[in-house]
């Protein structure tokens, strides 16, 4: 029994369980310090700032300058000169001895017809024992090719072909009168007959035929300047040219007219003309011209210029490119977009008078009340003056408005505010708010005005007035 209870495990005493510690954290007092707060006042301000700005339209504003613009027009003229087409008296393949745009004397020989085509053989074997071109030639054409390269345009492709042919034209022309030249005594050694043609009238000659050879400047009509319907033929050596068929022409005068459309507008600025400058910017050509108008074909008015030189330049055209030069206004250039109209009061301007100190100018106002009639004088903006002695003046509730009444100064005269009329001006922004400035304006074109400079109560130079009058309103704070 005693060994049962010897064998028997003891139990271990139980652990006692440690009480859980409750953590309280401590909460500091919320400290309010001065420079904090005020931080965080300057940071919501800021933001706010920021914000109202970045939503903010802004008026965009424009630096005034001196200048003056460009306000040439520019127009496409039909030329008319006295020419003079020359037909074949036979049948042939035809060889040209003078060059297009050169000019021919009475008996020089012009070209030659090949009746039979052995000519052009000839020269195809024999063509080799001459130079083909000249330094001279390669310069006249490269002077083509410039001339296109600087009046190209998009919309008149067809030039392209025009000076294609041309080149073609002068290339063969060029390659047969130095063979010609070289090989005139071979040709007679050959036995082979062409019939030569010589100039019976001395000029210019050319070789585009369109069919108006013929016409004068009265006959002219609005249809003739549509280029997609116009066609010339432009005849170059080695083609075969029938009897009867026109071969080339001769320009005889140095004489020549532009014939153009002109708009109402246009014939009312032009209408006590009778010379303009005219430049060419194709050719790189200045030159003065006697204008007139006069009635086409249609019944229409055209205007015209008449030259007396140059037209060995334009030998080969039928129409051409050119402005007119107007004198360029000098004086303060601003964009079309800032001029906007106001509405004023007409004061007669001897009404005008100094205030108390002599500094201020305004004018001398009625007033009544209860204890009767008295005179107030009242400082006034005057933001023009006319010819007519009128003082233009922006109507205020607290200043002078329609049915007051002023006085002349040291009289008894009296005058009722009441007439109105609109000016031309801009908002100058040099205060930070818009104020109304008058201009005069001299020239225009599409996107600029020359303005009058050193006007009273004017701009200046280097003022800022607002790009968009429309955006803006008399008086508005300007954020730039």
């Amino acid at each position: 029994m005693a060994q049962n209870q010897a064998s028997r495990p003891v139990k271990p005493a139980p652990k006692k369980k440690k009480k859980a510690k409750k953590i309280i954290r401590y909460r500091r007092p919320l400290n309010l310090n001065v420079g904090m707060v005020m931080f965080a006042i300057i940071f919501v301000y800021m933001v706010f700032s920021v914000s109202t700005y970045i939503r903010k339209d802004k008026i965009q504003f424009y630096e005034v300058e001196e200048g003056s613009i460009v306000n040439n027009k520019e127009y496409t003229g039909m030329i008319f000169r006295q020419e003079s087409v020359k037909t074949a008296d036979r049948s042939g393949y035809v060889n040209y001895y003078i060059r297009e745009g050169k000019r021919a004397s009475v008996r020089t020989s012009v070209y030659s017809i090949d009746e039979t085509g052995n000519v052009a053989a000839f020269l195809e074997q024999n063509g080799d024992q001459t130079d083909s071109l000249s330094s001279e030639n390669l310069s006249e054409l490269m002077n083509q090719l410039t001339a296109l390269s600087l009046s190209y345009d998009d919309d008149q492709f067809s030039t392209v072909y025009d000076t294609k042919y041309s080149l073609d034209a002068s290339v063969l022309e060029f390659m047969n009168f130095n063979s010609l030249e070289g090989l005139g005594d071979l040709l007679a050694e050959a036995g082979i007959n062409f019939q030569q043609v010589y100039a019976d009238q001395a000029g210019t000659i050319s070789y585009g035929i369109d069919s108006y050879e013929s016409m004068s400047p009265q006959d002219v009509t609005e249809e003739m300047f549509d280029k997609t319907i116009y066609t010339k033929e432009i005849n170059k050596s080695g083609d075969l040219i029938e009897q009867g068929a026109p071969v080339y022409k001769v320009i005889t005068s140095e004489n020549w007219s532009v014939v153009f459309p002109m708009t109402e507008d246009e014939l009312a600025q032009y209408r006590d003309q009778t010379s303009l400058n005219i430049s060419f910017p194709d050719h790189d050509l200045t030159a003065a011209a006697a204008f007139s108008t006069i009635t086409g074909g249609d019944g229409k008015t055209y205007g015209k210029l008449d030259f007396d030189k140059y037209m060995v330049q334009f030998a080969s055209d039928r129409f051409v490119n050119f402005e007119i030069q107007t004198a360029q206004a000098t004086g303060l250039k601003i964009p079309v977009s800032a001029v906007t109209t106001k509405n004023f009061y007409l004061v007669p301007q001897d009404y005008l008078t100094n205030g108390g100190n002599d500094s201020d100018t305004g004018f001398n106002k009625e007033v009544y009340s209860e204890a009767g009639t008295s005179i107030v004088f009242v400082p006034t903006t005057i933001y023009y003056s006319d010819e007519e002695g009128n003082c233009y003046i922006e109507g205020t509730e607290d200043g002078l408005k329609a049915g007051d009444y002023i006085v002349k100064a040291d009289t008894n005269e009296r005058y009722q505010i009441g007439a109105t009329a609109s000016l031309e001006g801009v908002y100058n922004i040099n205060k930070g708010y818009a104020v109304f400035k008058q201009i005069d304006i001299l020239s225009s074109n599409e996107e600029y005005y020359t303005v009058k400079k050193n006007m009273p109560y004017g701009l200046s130079v280097y003022d800022h007035i607002v790009l968009d009058a429309s955006t803006v309103e008399e008086g508005q704070l300007i954020y730039q």
